[in-house]
């Protein structure tokens, strides 16, 4: 069994603030598992019994709207938490949470990390300030989908993946999304993102390789953002 206390993205995460004997107690009672590129870790209106701690790989948190589309509200990176809103608002999850690529996840029971919470301050601090955060991203996305354009919102989500999730030996960006699923992230159907990409791509701000994309121009893209 790993130890939590010798896992490098704890760091990242509320958990930084347990103390060794509590991450004892959390190794003790994790469960570690691996979910398959496009699998899910959990699915909208799922019961969490638990939080769930990205140790490898990433997913897209989303939502599935009226019109069957896919609607991506966050990419999750290694070190973040799942599932810790559902915790401690007894409420289903709110969205699907399917793995981008091969995943190493672990899961810690809801009754240990309820422990933490009532009795460690700086953890439940740490949970309360990350719920904030995420509730912050969520006001500033939506206000960029009433607001902004299809082009500037691409322009943004392709700036926000290179800098999130870096790049490739050959400079194209790491993380690799389907065009669909990057239609899903900015909001707007398949065949427009598709279009506008190939728009970028004639002026040169970036350069389609595949499946692969490349940013060539950052200033522009931050201008149009």
């Amino acid at each position: 069994m790993s130890k939590c206390e010798q896992c490098i993205v704890r760091q990242f995460s509320s958990i930084k603030a347990l103390t060794k004997d509590e991450l004892i107690k959390v190794a003790n009672c994790k469960t570690s598992y691996t979910i398959k590129k496009g699998q899910p870790i959990f699915e909208e209106g799922e019961t969490l019994n638990g939080i769930f701690c990205i140790k490898d790989g990433v997913c897209k948190l989303s939502k599935l709207s009226s019109n069957g589309k896919d609607q991506i509200v966050k990419l999750v990176k290694p070190g973040e938490l799942l599932g810790q809103r559902s915790m401690i608002s007894e409420e289903s999850a709110n969205l699907s949470a399917i793995a981008l690529e091969d995943m190493e996840v672990c899961f810690v029971p809801k009754n240990e990390i309820l422990q933490f919470f009532n009795q460690n301050n700086d953890f439940s601090m740490n949970v309360m300030k990350t719920i904030c955060g995420d509730l912050k991203e969520s006001d500033d996305h939506m206000v960029d989908m009433a607001q902004k354009t299809v082009k500037q919102r691409l322009a943004e989500a392709l700036l926000y993946l290179e800098q999130s999730f870096g790049t490739n030996i050959d400079g194209t960006i790491r993380i690799q999304l389907s065009r669909e699923e990057l239609a899903g992230m900015i909001g707007t159907a398949t065949e427009s993102c598709i279009r506008l990409l190939s728009d970028f791509n004639k002026n040169g701000y970036i350069d389609i390789i595949g499946k692969k994309i490349l940013i060539k121009d950052k200033n522009t893209l931050k201008k149009i953002s």
